[in-house]
């Protein structure tokens, strides 16, 4: 019977970047994580010692517990929660066994915490593309609580000061497009989030958001859907949030249904010839 109280790399590995992926909560000692300062996509640090002060807001949650090598760090904190009736879960072999198996980790130094904790970013009002896009990847591979804002275009950098958050999609920041590349192609190659389905649907974002729609036949479909959504909601984090199911969708496709086709055919009836040029079938 399989434990309930351990997931392997593979099991996890098919829920992050989806929005069934759990709370994924890194332990680790200071010492051990400094040793290789990555974190698996949308985690968290907190202090093993204090693992039963996030108790009430995990409650109804699916939770990882990841330690260095999966042992008694994740697997004693997992022991305090599940006792307190959280569905918790350690990874197995931890982070040796994720960084080994070939996963994507993402570099702690580039994501932009906040002093309390989580990120917050701002960018122009009315999102179309890049600016959809780009807080989807956020929330499914660097922090699933990032706050986003939208504003003006003149305020950008006058409300990320005033308030400590970081612009994205405008120019002369740091998250922006660069040459060719859009914004979330940088914010693939910042984060190292570039796995083959990433990368997939990353020319598709950057087909659609610079019109550019020879790089993937797929760019036009999404310029369709994202400017019906533009025009469909008039509040941009309503629309945000709808986008978020449009990119999940985009995903999966890039994931695990590319190679996939569709047609339709009646069963029995055969499909009729071409006519020749210039006359009329027999």
């Amino acid at each position: 019977m399989p434990s309930k109280t351990r997931i392997s790399v593979s099991e996890l590995g098919t829920l992050i970047g989806t929005p069934f992926a759990p709370i994924i909560i890194d332990v680790c000692i200071d010492d051990d994580f400094n040793a290789d300062p990555r974190l698996l996509p949308g985690s968290f640090r907190h202090p093993f010692r204090k693992i039963e002060d996030l108790i009430p807001q995990l409650r109804g949650k699916k939770v990882v517990v990841v330690c260095q090598k999966g042992l008694k760090l994740s697997q004693g904190a997992v022991g305090l929660l599940r006792g307190a009736d959280v569905d918790a879960r350690y990874l197995s072999g931890g982070n040796f066994a994720w960084r080994d198996a070939g996963e994507i980790l993402v570099p702690y130094a580039r994501i932009p915490f906040q002093p309390e904790g989580g990120t917050l970013w701002v960018t122009r009002e009315r999102p179309k593309i890049d600016r959809i896009a780009c807080p989807w990847l956020i929330r499914r591979f660097i922090d699933p609580g990032a706050r986003f804002m939208f504003v003006e275009p003149d305020s950008v950098e006058l409300i990320a000061e005033k308030f400590s958050a970081t612009p994205f999609d405008i120019d002369g920041v740091l998250w922006s497009h660069r040459g060719e590349r859009c914004t979330f192609d940088v914010m693939l190659e910042e984060f190292d989030l570039m796995t083959e389905p990433l990368k997939r649907l990353a020319r598709i974002v950057r087909g659609a958001d610079t019109n550019k729609h020879d790089l993937a036949p797929e760019a036009s479909g999404l310029m369709a859907m994202s400017l019906g959504l533009s025009a469909l909601y008039d509040d941009d984090l309503r629309q945000l949030e709808a986008g978020m199911a449009l990119y999940d969708a985009f995903y999966f496709w890039a994931r695990d249904a590319f190679n996939e086709g569709h047609d339709w055919k009646p069963e029995g009836k055969s499909q009729p010839s071409e006519a020749p040029v210039g006359g009329v079938r027999a």
